[in-house]
C-alpha cells in the first residue's frame, strides 16, 4: 500500500498563508524599528527599505559673498565644504541650475561670465576662483546630487528621551495603565464566577445585558459617561481630572469584554470539582478563591494583555478625564505635541513611536504562552 504523503497542497498552503499573515502583520514594526535608527538625512530622502543602499537626493547650496574670500597665489578664492564633517556624503554630480544638475561631474570646472571659475568635489568641497577680487553680495546657487551612505544611530532615542516631558509622560501612562488593568479584572473575576456557577434570579439577563455592552462604541458612551461621572464627583468632592476618573473610565469600558471572556472560561471548567467542593462545606467564596481562580489564570492573563495594550495606546479617555497637564499627560498625547512640535522631523517622530511600544511587547511577549489558551477555552462549551 502506498503511503500518504505527508505534505499535502492543503498543508503548504495553510502554511503559506499564515507566514503571509504573520509577515503582514511584522513589517510595519520591522519599518518603524528601522526608521527609528535611521539618519534624518536618509529618512527624509527614501523608504526604510533601502536603508542598506546609498540614496541620492537633489539639494540646493549658495555660496559665500565676496566678503569671505581669501587672497591666494594667482588670485582670489571662496572656499565652502557642503556637508558637515564625518558624514561620508558624496557628490554625484552638480551644475548652476536645476536643470542642469547632472551636467558636470565632481571636479568639473564651469567658467562664468566675470572669468571665474567654480568646481565641486566629489567630498563635497566647493571651489570659487577668480584672478580678480570678489564684488559680489549676492551668492550664486549650486544644485548638487548628493549621495548618502548607510548610517545608523542612536541620537533619535536620544533626544526624545531628553526631550521635556517624556520620562514624566512615561511615568504618568504606568500610573494609568497598572491600576487600570488590575480593576476590571477583579471585578470581572468575581462577576464572571456568579455569572458561570451562581443560581440566581435574573441571571441569563445580565448575561444578556453583558453581551449587549460589547457591541456599544466607545465613542457614544465617552460623553454620557463623563458627565455621570462629573456629577457624582461634584457630590462626593473628587476632582474632575484625576486617576481615579481614568482608572474607573477604563474600568467601565473594559468590563464587558472582560466578564464574557471570564465568564465562558470558568463555566467550561469541570462541574465534579465544584460538587466535590461543596460537599466538603466550601462555601462560594472559598471555592472562587482556591479552585476557580488558579485553574482561571490563562483566561486572566489574555484579558490583562488586552486590556494593558488598549489602556497603554489609549489617548481619547486619557485626554478627556485626565487632561494634558505635565504632571498627568500620557506618553500617546506627549507624542502627539511632538508631532505638532517639530513638524516634519520623522526621526523624532519614528523613535518615539517605537518607546511607546517597547513595553506592550514585553507585556504581550513575556504573556503569549496564555493568549491562545485564554481565548479558546471556553468557547465551544459553556455552563
Amino acid at each position: 500500500m502506498k503511503k500518504k504523503s505527508t505534505f499535502s497542497f492543503s498543508l503548504i498552503l495553510k502554511h503559506l498563508t499564515v507566514l503571509f499573515l504573520v509577515l503582514i502583520w511584522t513589517l510595519p514594526t520591522l519599518g518603524l524599528l528601522v526608521s527609528s535608527v535611521r539618519d534624518k538625512d536618509q529618512l527624509t530622502a527614501s523608504g526604510w527599505w533601502t536603508a542598506l543602499v546609498t540614496t541620492e537626493r537633489n539639494e540646493v547650496y549658495r555660496t559665500p559673498i565676496a566678503d569671505e574670500q581669501v587672497a591666494v597665489e594667482g588670485g582670489w578664492r571662496i572656499y565652502m565644504p557642503l556637508f558637515e564633517a564625518g558624514s561620508d556624503r558624496s557628490i554625484g554630480s552638480w551644475g548652476l541650475r536645476a536643470d542642469e544638475i547632472g551636467l558636470n561631474l565632481p571636479g568639473d570646472k564651469v567658467s562664468l561670465d566675470d572669468g571665474s571659475a567654480i568646481s565641486v568635489l566629489e567630498s563635497g568641497e566647493l571651489d570659487w576662483f577668480s584672478e580678480t577680487p570678489f564684488t559680489h553680495t549676492r551668492g550664486i546657487r549650486v544644485f548638487v546630487d548628493a549621495r548618502i551612505p548607510p548610517r545608523f544611530t542612536f541620537d533619535n532615542y536620544r533626544e526624545v528621551l531628553a526631550s521635556e516631558g517624556v520620562g514624566q509622560a512615561f511615568i504618568n501612562t504606568l500610573t494609568v495603565t497598572l491600576p487600570a488593568t488590575f480593576i476590571p479584572i477583579l471585578i470581572a473575576a468575581f462577576a464572571a464566577y456568579a455569572l458561570a456557577w451562581m443560581d440566581f434570579a435574573g441571571r441569563h439577563w445580565l448575561l444578556a445585558g453583558v453581551v449587549g455592552l460589547l457591541v456599544v462604541p466607545l465613542q457614544m458612551s465617552l460623553i454620557p459617561v463623563l458627565q455621570l461621572y462629573n456629577q457624582v464627583g461634584a457630590i462626593l468632592g473628587v476632582p474632575s481630572k484625576s486617576y481615579v476618573g481614568v482608572w474607573l473610565a477604563h474600568t467601565g469600558f473594559g468590563l464587558p469584554l472582560a466578564i464574557y471572556l471570564l465568564r465562558n472560561y470558568m463555566a467550561g471548567l469541570p462541574r465534579e470539582i465544584m460538587e466535590s467542593a461543596r460537599m466538603d462545606g466550601a462555601s462560594h467564596f472559598d471555592i472562587f478563591l482556591k479552585i476557580v481562580l488558579p485553574l482561571s489564570i490563562p483566561a486572566l492573563a489574555s484579558f490583562a494583555i488586552f486590556q494593558f495594550l488598549w489602556v497603554w495606546n489609549d489617548l481619547l479617555v486619557a485626554m478627556v478625564y485626565l487632561g494634558q497637564g505635565v504632571e498627568k499627560i500620557v506618553l500617546t498625547a506627549q507624542l502627539r505635541e511632538l508631532l505638532g512640535s517639530r513638524g516634519a522631523n520623522w526621526e523624532i517622530l519614528t523613535s518615539g513611536a517605537f518607546i511607546t511600544i517597547v513595553v506592550p511587547l514585553v507585556v504581550f511577549l513575556s504573556m503569549q504562552r496564555y493568549f491562545v489558551r485564554g481565548l479558546l477555552a471556553g468557547s465551544v462549551k459553556g455552563g
